[in-house]
């Protein structure tokens, strides 16, 4: 039977001081893929497109697609998409490469907590928190220098921090000073809904996908044939469920931080 994953990614070896992990070599592949197909396609590019362009701009007027209908605005979603679409991609492929065989099965034996224990050489990357915090983190931040690119930074910036407000409020007296408090208060609540939305991001992906993990290793563990399989056909639409939740919360995020603040209202 094969042992549960545990919550840390698995160090597997060293490169000097640097430790590589096995969600780590996971992510590699899929960046690899990327490259390859990004130069094929580059190459194959032309005004009467093959069988290859044809599908891969079939992709991109889907994906261009569910992003007006969030954004409104073309411009916006070409604005997003090299972020929004990379997640998506990025997600979705390694979610499924997480699925193919050998994937968790094979190893090294290492010894772990002073026991000789098989660990996989290839774990799903986003089974890694490290990697679904990173994302988050990313998001959060290109949120911010959207918001702040389409409004001004002291406009964005009075959404959290209103002391503008209370300086105005005095000139005025009365309850615009006890109006302009409660506002200054209520931006840094927005400050930790920030956070909070990075850590949302981050646990939503990780956790749905390490309980994937876990749940088709138990019943690999069990049943090694036929049992598992739609659990893997679960896992494949779960996969892609993921992948698009996601990218459209962090398409939600640019399209409410690049609208005007009364548009946001």
């Amino acid at each position: 039977m094969l042992a549960i994953p545990p919550l840390a990614a698995e160090p597997i070896f060293n490169i000097g001081s640097f430790p590589v992990f096995n969600t780590f070599i996971n992510s590699s592949i899929v960046l690899v893929l990327f490259m390859i197909v990004g130069v094929v396609l580059r190459k194959k590019t032309a005004e009467i497109p093959d069988k290859i362009q044809n599908f891969a701009e079939s992709i991109l007027e889907v994906i261009l697609g569910y992003m007006d209908q969030v954004t409104r605005d073309r411009r916006k979603s070409l604005l997003f998409l090299p972020i929004v679409g990379t997640l998506f991609l990025f997600i979705l492929i390694s979610n499924w490469i997480g699925l193919l065989p050998g994937i968790g099965s094979i190893g090294r034996h290492l010894i772990m907590h002073g026991e000789v224990q098989l660990v996989p050489l290839f774990r799903p990357a986003n089974t890694d928190l490290n990697m679904t915090l990173a994302m988050a983190v990313l998001t959060i931040v290109m949120t911010h220098v959207f918001g702040i690119i389409a409004v001004g930074f002291f406009r964005y910036a009075n959404k959290f921090i209103k002391l503008g407000d209370i300086w105005k409020s005095f000139r005025k007296g009365g309850m615009s000073i006890m109006v302009a408090v409660i506002e200054f208060f209520v931006g840094i609540i927005e400050i930790f809904s920030e956070i909070a939305k990075m850590v949302s991001l981050s646990l939503r992906l990780f956790g749905n996908v390490f309980a994937g993990e876990v749940l088709l290793t138990v019943i690999g563990g069990l049943i090694a044939f036929f049992v598992p399989l739609p659990f893997m056909f679960l896992e494949i639409l779960v996969g892609l469920i993921q992948a698009i939740v996601f990218s459209m919360l962090v398409l939600v995020s640019f399209t409410m931080a690049t609208a005007e603040m009364h548009e946001a209202h």
